[in-house]
C-alpha cells in the first residue's frame, strides 16, 4: 500500500465520523434512522472504518523510528485494562460536559461518577489507548495513526467544551462544573451493583481484547 492509499483511508475515517455527527446532519439522521438505528448504524460504521485504517496502517510502507521493548508490552497490557474500565464506567451515563452522555437531564452534579474525574471520560480513555500503543509500535504509519488519535482527544476536549459552553451558555456551564468540582474525589457509589456490573463489563471486554487481538491484528497482546 502506497502512502497516498493510507491518506485517503485516513481522511475518509475523520469524515465519517465527524459528518455524521454534525448537529445539522446528525438531527436528519436521527428522524430517518431514530434515536436508537442512528447509534447502531454511527458504531458499525466507526468499528468499520477503524478495521479499514488499521489494516492500512499494518500495510503501508515500513519506515522505523524506535524499537519495541519488553517493558512497553507490559504498560500497554496493564494499561489497557484501565482504558476497558474508564468506558464502561463512562458509557450510558449522564454526562452534559461531553459527547456520548445518556439521559443528560438526569445528571446530578453532587453524584457525578467519573464526570468528577474527568469531564471526557470517553476521550480520556481514547487518549489513553493511543498512547500505551505508541509506545510499542515505532514504524511511522503507525506513529502517525496513534499520534493523531492522542492528538485529536486531547484537542477535542477543547472543542467539546467551547461546544457546549454556547449550547449551555457559559454561566449556567461554569456554575454546573462549580457543582460538580465541589462533590468529594472519591464517594461510595449510589448504585454499587450497577458499579460492579460495569466493572465486570469492563474486565470481559479487557479478556475479549486479549484473545481476539491475535485473530484481528495479527500480535498477541502479552507482554511474554
Amino acid at each position: 500500500m502506497s502512502w497516498s492509499a493510507f491518506a485517503a483511508i485516513f481522511g475518509l475515517f475523520f469524515v465519517t465520523h465527524s459528518v455524521p455527527v454534525r448537529p445539522v446532519v446528525k438531527a436528519r439522521l436521527q428522524r430517518h434512522l431514530g434515536q436508537t438505528g442512528f447509534t447502531v448504524a454511527y458504531s458499525f460504521l466507526s468499528l468499520i472504518m477503524l478495521t479499514a485504517l488499521i489494516w492500512a496502517a499494518q500495510n503501508a510502507p515500513f519506515q522505523q523510528l524506535w524499537s519495541q521493548t519488553l517493558w512497553q508490552r507490559y504498560i500497554v497490557f496493564f494499561g489497557m485494562f484501565f482504558v476497558c474500565l474508564i468506558a464502561a464506567l463512562a458509557i450510558g451515563r449522564p454526562n452534559p460536559f461531553s459527547f456520548g452522555g445518556a439521559r443528560n437531564d438526569d445528571y446530578d452534579p453532587t453524584t457525578p461518577g467519573i464526570v468528577r474525574i474527568s469531564r471526557h471520560p470517553l476521550l480520556a480513555a481514547i487518549a489513553l489507548w493511543a498512547g500505551l500503543h505508541l509506545l510499542p509500535n515505532g514504524d511511522l504509519a503507525h506513529a502517525i495513526m496513534f499520534g493523531v488519535f492522542l492528538s485529536f482527544a486531547v484537542l477535542g476536549r477543547w472543542i467539546i467544551d467551547r461546544r457546549k459552553k454556547r449550547l449551555m451558555g457559559p454561566s449556567e456551564w461554569h456554575a454546573l462544573l462549580r457543582k460538580t468540582r465541589q462533590s468529594p474525589l472519591l464517594q461510595t457509589p449510589a448504585n454499587r451493583i450497577g458499579i460492579a456490573v460495569r466493572i465486570g463489563i469492563a474486565t470481559g471486554v479487557f479478556g475479549l481484547l486479549v484473545v481476539l487481538h491475535p485473530i484481528l491484528i495479527g500480535a498477541s497482546p502479552l507482554p511474554v
